[in-house]
């Protein structure tokens, strides 16, 4: 699935080698369909008796995410690594938080039937004219027989920000929210779950984010359930 209206070029040469804590980190489960979605899933069991879960911990998370998404590839993030201080990471990572928070009172909210609050409508417009104030705009010649002569949008100069990651975060969420995808999301039936999804099923009949964990499991319920 495209996610994205507008192209972007960012190229590092950078690459570093992999801490053996990284490699065995597990991998974020994608169950969203969309990046957004499974950037504020990425606050686990926000519903939970036990509390929530945050799974990006610091800022090597938040880039293993932007990776694992293909937002951002393997050369790219290795040269974030590499350039970016404990200080900014810090900060970006922080950032990263506030803007995820803010989606998740909104689409919790719309889901819930209730208009977004005017603050985090205030954040997340913060955001998306940062990320908006970032972009550059070039002219690029013909690719391919498909891709002639077009102006394409560029992050140019602030590539190599620590701040990069928010932004596109920011960028797919706007096009996300400001488009008629946004009737397509869900939040998984499970009560103690509730990651959110874009249901792109047939005849929008999906209710749980990954069938094969919450589907099930709450299957199991509903038959001891009867049978107790």
């Amino acid at each position: 699935m495209d996610y994205f209206f507008v192209t972007y070029k960012i190229r590092f040469k950078g690459y570093r080698e992999m801490t053996k804590t990284e490699e065995t980190r597990p991998p974020f489960d994608l169950s969203g369909g969309h990046p957004t979605l499974d950037f504020v899933n990425s606050l686990d069991k926000r519903f939970g008796d036990d509390g929530p879960l945050e799974l990006l911990q610091n800022y090597a998370d938040l880039l293993r995410f932007m990776e694992q998404t293909k937002l951002l590839d393997s050369s790219q993030t290795h040269r974030l690594t590499k350039s970016t201080d404990p200080a900014a990471g810090t900060r970006a990572l922080r950032s990263a938080r506030e803007l995820r928070e803010a989606l998740a009172v909104v689409f919790y909210g719309t889901l819930d039937g209730r208009a977004p609050p005017s603050e985090e409508t205030r954040t997340l417009e913060r955001h998306f004219r940062t990320a908006a104030q970032h972009r550059e705009l070039h002219w690029q010649r013909a690719t391919d027989a498909h891709f002639g002569p077009r102006m394409v949008w560029e992050w140019g100069r602030s590539q190599g920000a620590a701040e990069l990651p928010v932004w596109i975060l920011s960028q797919a969420a706007a096009e996300l929210m400001s488009s008629a995808a946004m009737a397509q999301v869900r939040a998984c039936g499970a009560d103690t779950c509730r990651w959110l999804f874009l249901d792109t099923s047939k005849n929008h009949t999906r209710r749980w984010c990954n069938m094969k964990v919450c589907g099930n499991r709450m299957k199991a319920r509903r038959f001891h359930a009867r049978h107790a």
